[in-house]
């Protein structure tokens, strides 16, 4: 016993210190929100439009400038390898997340996504939040992303946050994948389980807009399809530091 409390002694301070120093490295691959300029897009050019996977691109027509869906985009950077005017390239913001879909779509302009949190959230789910994760198909990603908050590392639960595993014990539900028919009911279930007032987040582009699985006979495009959505947190899967900095903003506490 005595040799396990040394150990820690020796390990010392584990939990990062953001929001009140900076955030944690990120890796070298992260794709944060992409930054676009269409005054280098190439007339007639649809290269990004036609290799996106999910149709996140919106390409430049007439007056129109250059566009991404974040919600349909998986960040797979293909768009930005294949554009030949160097018109999208993917910065290292990991600030992504919206509470109104029609923020998630980014064109020229530099300004901030805006989260805005009422102030009836605030004061409700200020101090303590308590969510219930519901996995509604998801391949496991964002799951695992999600886990990694209540890592000694993050150490989610020194902002009042937790997950709880009964929705009637939950505040709000935190919901991963594109939401599968098999699943529908179940989500709809455990909605209705949690206590008003509650709130909903949607984790993930599948989550968001069914990712790579949209239209598919066998999904239901997200998690606002079935449920009413509070707070959109795009990436496929989106990073720890977004979902964080999401949740976070989203209570008023950054």
């Amino acid at each position: 016993m005595l040799d396990i409390v040394w150990a820690r002694l020796e390990q010392g301070q584990r939990t990062m210190k953001y929001p009140d120093g900076p955030p944690p490295d990120l890796p070298e691959r992260f794709a944060g929100r992409p930054a676009l300029d269409s005054a280098k897009c190439a007339a007639g050019c649809r290269a990004c439009v036609e290799i996106c996977p999910t149709d996140a691109v919106i390409g430049r027509e007439e007056a129109a400038p250059l566009r991404i869906d974040l919600g349909r985009c998986i960040f797979c950077r293909e768009c930005e390898k294949q554009c030949p005017g160097d018109a999208i390239h993917f910065t290292r913001d990991y600030q992504l997340a919206a509470t109104r879909r029609e923020d998630l779509v980014v064109g020229d302009e530099r300004r901030p996504i805006a989260i805005e949190c009422s102030q009836q959230i605030r004061r409700l789910f200020g101090r303590a939040l308590r969510l219930r994760q519901v996995s509604a198909g998801g391949c496991n990603a964002c799951e695992a992303d999600t886990n990694v908050l209540g890592t000694v590392a993050w150490d989610l639960g020194r902002f009042g946050i937790q997950f709880v595993a009964s929705p009637r014990h939950a505040d709000g539900l935190l919901i991963t994948g594109p939401v599968t028919e098999n699943m529908r009911l179940a989500l709809e279930k455990t909605y209705a389980a949690v206590p008003p007032p509650r709130i909903v987040i949607a984790v993930g582009a599948c989550a968001v807009n069914g990712g790579p699985y949209i239209d598919h006979a066998e999904v239901h495009n997200g998690a606002a399809t079935v449920v009413p959505v509070d707070l959109f947190v795009p990436g496929c899967p989106p990073h720890p530091l977004t979902i964080l900095d999401a949740l976070l903003r989203f209570l008023g506490k950054i």
